[in-house]
């Protein structure tokens, strides 16, 4: 099943194949909500440095941490499914609007060197990626990150996992299923253990690990701002039985004021004002609201926000 998921090679983008390229980014945004990335132009060195980082520090900071937990709580005999909670373990970095990739404990020096480089790179990646969309979409460039821009330029930050073994996968998810919040996410996953799965036409598929690829899905935000054309993709992580399995998720989002709504380009024409699919709402109310609906589908958040938006006085954007 796995064998057709959209893998693009970036370098194709710089030769006479540019079309076969963006056609292939194309149908994996309007298909898939997710792709894989190779030839990405982030260096092979400077991942396996991340990778080696990220598996040592969980060994070493935060592997005796999750067992206690487990053990805390009973995990290793349970016998019916867990719905409240994942078997994960993880911490949070910050770089825009404001890093704090210093300030987070029980990380050695160069482990944060390592990481501030490869977000300044992700977020480059990030920008370009939104323009290769906005080209794909009829967009003038540079609309996506405007859009995304706010007052004080995007959020983004980096989610990094480890999936430790499970003895009961069937009953505790890694992850639970949800669809991301955000604007772009770009994965950095482990090579070896899989454990990623997206849901298209109802089945899940996995999403295939790959050796130096970073894997590019779509959040609500990009689904509001295309008017639907690109969707936001439900998606979760099966623990496994063996292996630890390595995530690193960086999450290129709107900054907190920003005003997201549909590009005025993408709206049919049939398409009246009091009846348009998605509403128009400031990003940061709703990541409040998606908060404590994560784990629930995406529509009735959308709806919850056109139900707020009649009492906010949202005025017209400048993008210039």
């Amino acid at each position: 099943m796995e064998s057709n998921f959209p893998v693009v090679d970036m370098g194709l983008l710089q030769t006479e194949k540019r079309p076969e390229a963006m056609d292939k980014i194309k149908d994996a945004c309007e298909n898939w909500g997710f792709f894989e990335l190779v030839n990405h132009g982030i260096s092979h060195e400077l991942l396996d440095t991340v990778e080696n980082f990220t598996k040592g520090h969980y060994k070493k900071c935060m592997e005796q941490r999750f067992k206690e937990m487990v053990a805390s709580k009973g995990l290793e005999a349970v016998q019916t499914e867990i719905d409240d909670l994942d078997w994960e373990s993880t911490f949070f970095l910050k770089h825009l609007p404001v890093s704090n990739v210093y300030e987070v404990a029980d990380l050695d020096d160069e482990y944060r060197k390592v990481m501030k480089d490869f977000a300044l790179k992700l977020e480059k990646l990030a920008e370009n990626l939104l323009d290769l969309l906005c080209e794909n979409l009829g967009l003038e460039k540079g609309y996506l990150k405007k859009a995304f821009y706010g007052s004080k330029g995007p959020t983004f930050g980096t989610k990094v996992s480890n999936y430790p073994p499970c003895p009961k996968p069937d009953l505790i998810k890694g992850l639970r299923a949800h669809t991301d919040a955000g604007g772009i996410i770009l994965l950095f996953q482990d090579d070896k253990v899989s454990g990623l799965q997206l849901l298209k036409d109802g089945n899940w598929i996995d999403v295939p690990p790959m050796k130096h690829s970073i894997v590019i899905n779509l959040g609500d935000q990009l689904e509001v701002i295309t008017n639907g054309r690109y969707k936001s993709i439900e998606h979760r992580v099966i623990a496994q039985q063996d292996g630890t399995r390595m995530s690193v998720a960086s999450f290129y989002n709107p900054g907190s004021d920003a005003v997201i709504f549909p590009a005025p380009e993408l709206i049919e024409k049939t398409e009246e004002e009091n009846k348009l699919k998605y509403p128009k709402f400031v990003f940061e109310d709703y990541m409040k609201l998606y908060a404590g609906l994560k784990f629930q589908a995406k529509e009735p958040r959308f709806e919850a926000m056109k139900a707020v938006e009649t009492t906010v006085n949202l005025g017209p954007i400048e993008t210039v």
